[in-house]
């Protein structure tokens, strides 16, 4: 058996690194065939990337992060199968990228799912007495957080509620830069679009979560806001370098970029205290007689402690700007590339709000075509590039026996531009996610290739809130603008934390008549 599994491996891994067509028999074949009692390999067999785990730990420190982790991580995949063992300085782990290696991994994570520490967010916490949102929690007190934080965040029903807010800011938005175009005598706007959808993610966010508005959408920009924008980014660039440190050792060596960090955090937390002390303060003289936001939700219920309320809104306002505008501009980049494609898309939106104008709720579900487009954009530009778990259990991954509490990196940059996992990657074809659930079942699709937002009851809390932002935003501007673009070039991506371009091309946005 052992024999076998290598011949079907090199019919699918070319010495060299080359990728080769994978049948449909041999896809099944390695999916569900279990291997015979004595035929699974030990933990110790696994291809281990080459070099001295404190050598990678340098040239980390050297280069001042993990820049190109997507471009290694799939070039090792391409020369090692399609599982790896990796050490890098103290960090050990496994690391996959097929959908049927994610599937056992995330099936092996037991009642209470345990994710790779964030030591930086949790130093700081540490340090400065505050409690830890979900995002950082693990084990029953991540469990308890969770279930209370569900209805208001996560669930149909919650949503339903912010889903207005998020509605409001998005017209905001289009007025604000529709008064800009109409400035210009040609009524088209070239313009950096990233500082103006920086402006509305904040903007929207904090809508949603404290239902106050911060006043970003305006000429003269609250500078509140903007510092706190730049506190978020000031804490996303120090946590990439700061994150595969050993904390003693980094904490003498970078002691610089600790205070960057400190300092940041600092400033999103006073920033966040105003919030929540207006909100106190207006529940006091007026009660909560209308919906007010998910933090006010969760004040009213007082199912969780103040400081925990704040925690988790906290982790929620640092987590909701890059991970929303990196996708809407990637998607605005490559339907400004394919006008065919963002004229389809208006269509879609034009016809859908002709009856459903009045309901947001309700029109951001009749947007199939709309919601592949960003299904297809996290696949070639999935901001989270890393899915961990610890498995709760020994599991068999590729005919090795992978045990209890390791820690396994599913990485979905890789998985998205496999062409084991999608025919022709490297096209931005949104109808490849138009399948019907009977074609899906037919064809053995993988739920599994799109992890992009984690899965079962870890998986991200603020889902629900990031699509409604990102599909609103997405259907206001291409109702309003034709958006196009001189740059037909790929982008080239960074890892900093984050999965992000490294720059932007200059949009042009157009009135449409």
């Amino acid at each position: 058996m052992n024999r076998g599994m290598q011949v079907l491996r090199k019919l699918i891994w070319r010495p060299g690194g080359c990728w080769r067509p994978m049948s449909r028999a041999l896809q099944e074949t390695l999916r569900d065939s279990e291997p015979l009692s004595g035929s699974v390999r030990s933990f110790e067999h696994i291809p281990q990337s080459p070099g001295n785990p404190w050598v990678k730990m340098l040239k980390i420190w050297k280069n001042k992060g993990l820049e190109d982790l997507h471009l290694d991580s799939q070039k090792k995949f391409q020369q090692l199968g399609p599982i790896y063992r990796e050490k890098v300085g103290t960090l050990s782990t496994v690391n996959v990228h097929l959908p049927q290696d994610a599937e056992k991994v995330l099936r092996a994570e037991g009642p209470l799912p345990q994710r790779m520490a964030t030591m930086p967010w949790i130093v700081h916490r540490r340090t400065r007495n505050h409690k830890c949102g979900i995002f950082l929690l693990n084990g029953k007190e991540w469990l308890n957080d969770r279930i209370k934080m569900n209805q208001d965040v996560l669930s149909p029903s919650g949503a339903d509620h912010f889903i207005p807010l998020l509605n409001t800011i998005c017209q905001d938005f289009v007025q604000y830069l529709d008064v800009r175009i109409r400035r210009n005598v040609r009524q088209s706007f070239t313009f950096n679009l990233r500082p103006y959808v920086y402006r509305f993610t904040l903007e929207a966010s904090v809508y949603a979560l404290y239902g106050e508005r911060l006043g970003l959408l305006k000429s003269s920009p609250n500078p509140d806001g903007l510092r706190f924008i730049q506190a978020i980014n000031s804490m996303i660039s120090s946590t990439s370098l700061l994150l595969y440190t050993p904390v003693n050792l980094s904490r003498l060596m970078y002691s610089k970029m600790w205070e960057k960090h400190f300092e940041a955090w600092d400033y999103i937390f006073q920033f966040a205290d105003k919030c929540i002390q207006k909100i106190y303060q207006e529940m006091c003289l007026n009660g909560s007689p209308q919906y007010s936001g998910i933090m006010a939700q969760l004040m009213a219920k007082a199912e969780l402690s103040l400081e925990s309320i704040k925690a988790n809104m906290l982790e929620l306002t640092a987590g909701s700007v890059d991970t929303t505008s990196f996708p809407m501009m990637t998607t605005l980049f490559e339907l400004a590339r394919n006008q065919d494609l963002q004229n389809a898309l208006r269509k879609e939106s034009l016809e859908v709000e002709a009856h459903l104008e009045e309901n947001p709720a309700k029109l951001i579900k009749e947007l199939p075509l709309l919601r592949a487009a960003i299904k297809e954009t996290l696949r070639l530009y999935p901001v989270g590039l890393i899915l961990h778990r610890y498995l709760d259990r020994d599991t068999i991954l590729q005919n090795y026996r992978v045990p209890a509490g390791t820690l396994v990196q599913i990485f979905l940059y890789s998985m998205g531009r496999s062409p084991e996992v999608f025919p022709q990657p490297e096209c931005y074809d949104p109808s490849r996610w138009l399948i019907s659930n009977t074609d899906q079942e037919n064809n053995q699709i993988s739920n599994f290739r799109y992890l992009v937002f984690g899965f079962g009851i870890r998986q991200c809390i603020g889902r629900r809130l990031a699509e409604a932002e990102m599909i609103l935003f997405l259907h206001h501007v291409l109702k309003n603008f034709q958006v196009e673009t001189l740059c037909k070039d790929d982008l080239n991506l960074s890892f900093h934390f984050v999965l992000q371009p490294k720059s932007y091309p200059l949009f042009t946005f157009s009135v449409l008549n």
